[in-house]
């Protein structure tokens, strides 16, 4: 395997010729730079988020700190998709999930279960939504409203939410709801971001804040954010790891490995399984299908099919911290040996769980995803114009289920 190393990850793989992806690369990397900072490309995650953010560390903190009136402990996040995963990721592999709830169905026993996990008495909601109209958390929003009635015997309650949306009331209702009083507090979603690309937005960021993170951990957080991005945008192939990732992705599917599988090793990642998940599939759509999984149960249900000498459509990247005992050694080491004998690997090592590892580990897998995808299209011609959206920032399909669901409301 060759070896890439940077002072918070390790990247390790094997791709017989990174040379033949140099100039796809090079590509890749013009395109982006072109296209990132304008208005309607969605790529205001890279460079304008981290350092807006920066700026605007102490509102946000002056926020949390307001929401939590020296009386709550807990914060409910009501949101689904990138609007949840993104959070949740960033959250639980700093392990700061204790007091922070996840909730995303729209069934009712779902919801009975969720509200009877809480203390309504300490906790809070977090409402996240860019349009304010997404039908999931619209309801939970309703339905949460109305428990925090009954428990507290009172129509105006709201001092319990915080509304993450759209700056807009014509763009959102949610910033109706607040204009109007019904939620106190807010903060932004950002224009030209995407969801699965806004783990550095406000509801992030007021979370880590709220769960006591130190304002000085989480500006360095997005200072190594912006390092990061800067090295990630080097067009050099033989020292970009995020493109040599790429690459070997792209390797592997032209060799007939379209079926991906992210192995994550540690609880720590039981949340960022879910984002990986969302980031690569919305990204790249039926190109590469990505599936992910935490280690070692995973081995226990998938093993069997993974290493089945029939398995000839799938390549593997594991992702860990770097291990410092001896049981972890030889899992991690006898598992990838395993899969190396059989499948294309490829090996990811964090330095640790500090915030500034994760801001590069983050920043490593957006653009990862959007090299994939864009070297792949080059290949096969498909390239994009200067005033169209990559593909790979887009959702277009997503829509045709909710075109369904609003149908099927109305009659």
């Amino acid at each position: 395997m060759t070896e890439t190393m940077e002072k918070n990850l390790t990247l390790k793989l094997e791709v017989n010729s990174l040379a033949k992806y140099s100039k796809y690369a090079e590509i890749a990397v013009d395109t982006i730079k072109e296209k990132a900072g304008k208005q309607g490309q969605f790529l205001n995650w890279i460079n304008f988020l981290p350092q807006n953010q920066i700026n605007n560390i102490d509102n946000l903190y002056e926020l949390a700190e307001k929401a939590k009136n020296n009386m709550y402990t807990d914060l409910a996040i009501l949101g689904i998709g990138g609007s949840r995963h993104t959070t949740e990721s960033l959250i639980r592999m700093t392990g700061k999930e204790a007091n922070v709830h996840f909730y995303s169905s729209v069934d009712s026993e779902s919801f009975r279960r969720f509200i009877n996990s809480l203390d309504l008495s300490k906790t809070q909601f977090l409402v996240v939504s860019k349009s304010g109209g997404t039908i999931e958390t619209t309801v939970a929003y309703e339905n949460a409203k109305k428990v925090m009635q009954e428990f507290l015997e009172k129509d105006d309650v709201s001092d319990r939410f915080i509304a993450m949306t759209d700056v807009s009331a014509e763009k959102s209702n949610l910033r109706k709801l607040v204009n109007a009083g019904d939620i106190k507090l807010s903060g932004c979603v950002h224009d030209d971001v995407g969801g699965r690309f806004s783990i550095f937005d406000d509801a992030t960021i007021f979370t880590l804040a709220y769960v006591g993170v130190p304002k000085e951990d989480v500006v360095n957080m997005l200072k190594a954010s912006l390092k990061a991005q800067n090295e990630y945008l080097n067009p050099d192939i033989t020292v970009n790891p995020a493109l040599q990732q790429a690459a070997f992705n792209v390797n592997s599917k032209l060799n007939g490995k379209h079926k991906h599988f992210v192995e994550y090793f540690g609880d720590a990642f039981q949340g960022t399984t879910l984002w990986e998940k969302q980031l690569k599939n919305e990204s790249l759509k039926a190109k590469i299908s990505t599936d992910t999984n935490v280690g070692p149960g995973y081995l226990h249900y998938n093993a069997e099919a993974d290493l089945d000498s029939e398995n000839t459509d799938s390549f593997f990247t594991f992702v860990y911290v770097a291990p410092e005992d001896k049981v972890t050694k030889a899992v991690l080491t006898g598992v990838i040996s395993a899969y190396s004998n059989m499948h294309p690997v490829s090996v990811i090592e964090l330095k640790d769980l500090s915030l500034t590892t994760l801001a590069y580990f983050i920043e490593f897998k957006h653009f990862e995803t959007l090299y994939t995808g864009n070297i792949l299209r080059q290949i096969s011609g498909n390239i994009t114009f200067d005033e169209t959206p990559l593909p790979e920032v887009l959702q277009p399909n997503v829509e045709i289920y909710k075109k369904e669901v609003r149908k099927a409301m109305a009659e």
